[in-house]
């Protein structure tokens, strides 16, 4: 089976078996877990900031951030297509109480101008009172919804100024910042400067089997924690799943650029293929959407019966990701197989 579905179906390398079997623990609770306190501190690192903290999920992480950063009542602005608001199962609301503002971005990129106008929403002569105060501003970069788009560094300063104007935090959702970082040659730390948190996930893009961090001052992750335990996140042995995501951070990330190669050759098959339109011709990092004749179920069932995993996306949108476990034949072959199906699917 060729599984296009995500970068998280990925398996662990034997070298990174041996560091999990090999792994220093402790009790992560009681702050005992030597590797995970490894890890933390060079994620910290690598981002740029002062203190981070390990958890299960990305979902979390953000979840945490949002919680950490806001009060119940509060405004949050962000993608419509966010990860926050697809994936997180209504997070916000339910753990944070707080209210959702999305904005209708290119392929996940929002304008200065549409952030004006959100921190505008206030009407002259009424009350402000009326309004939920916008306190945090959250950004996803690579944007899964858009297709593994970027956002250009510019623009993600000039939205992150306006945000710190108005006096929001500003949370970046960087759970694929590392395919960012292998695409523009731009470190992760300068894409994570301006930002109050940052989140990072080791089991998409990187290989790990369990992870993601959550990175700001050593006061905010200090906050961070409190609720990481509230929401039910306290490790106990974790060094083992730590050392995964640790090996991982230090030796996958200059892989990167081959799982960009992939996602492109899958791009370049696909532009000829009569009744194939892609989101984007261009592909930014490993991710790309496409639009199929008939619908995006029947055309992936198709797929799967000739042994390609993809993931429905829309009603006639597919989605495919590249990743270390897919070599470019493999790549190649899942090519042939749009073709073959793209006549039929769902008709």
């Amino acid at each position: 089976m060729i599984d296009l579905r995500s970068d998280t179906v990925t398996r662990p390398t034997p070298a990174m078996r041996e560091a999990m079997a090999q792994a220093v623990v402790g009790d992560d609770v009681y702050g005992d877990d030597p590797t995970v306190r490894r890890l933390e501190a060079r994620t910290a690192e690598v981002l740029g900031k002062e203190d981070a903290v390990y958890m299960p999920t990305g979902s979390m992480t953000n979840q945490v951030a949002i919680r950490a950063h806001t009060e119940p009542g509060d405004r949050v602005i962000m993608d419509i297509a966010s990860h926050v608001v697809r994936s997180e199962g209504g997070g916000p609301a339910a753990l944070s109480g707080a209210t959702v503002q999305p904005l209708l971005g290119d392929r996940g990129i929002f304008t200065a101008s549409q952030l004006r106008d959100a921190l505008g929403v206030t009407h002259p002569g009424s009350p402000t009172t009326l309004t939920p105060p916008a306190t945090l501003l959250t950004v996803e970069n690579t944007h899964n919804g858009g297709g593994g788009s970027i956002w250009p560094l510019e623009l993600l300063d000039e939205v992150v100024a306006i945000a710190r104007a108005a006096g929001l935090r500003c949370h970046l959702d960087g759970a694929r910042v590392w395919n960012a970082s292998a695409a523009t040659g731009i470190p992760p730390a300068r894409y994570a400067r301006d930002f109050d948190s940052v989140s990072v996930c080791f089991s998409k893009a990187l290989g790990a089997p369990v992870g993601s961090a959550l990175a700001g001052s050593s006061a905010f992750v200090a906050r961070a924690r409190r609720f990481k335990q509230l929401f039910g996140g306290g490790f106990r042995q974790a060094g083992i799943i730590a050392a995964g995501a640790l090996h991982a951070l230090e030796n996958h990330r200059g892989d990167l650029a081959h799982d960009h190669e992939k996602a492109g050759h899958l791009a370049d098959v696909l532009v000829s293929i009569p009744g194939i339109e892609l989101v984007r011709e261009h592909v930014e990092t490993n991710i790309l959407r496409f639009n199929v004749p008939g619908t995006a179920a029947g055309f992936v069932d198709a797929c799967l019966a000739r042994g390609v995993a993809m993931l429905v996306s829309g009603a006639r949108a597919v989605r495919a990701v590249a990743h270390r476990d897919v070599s470019m034949d493999e790549m190649r072959r899942a090519a042939e197989v749009v073709r073959e199906v793209s006549g039929g699917a769902g008709e």
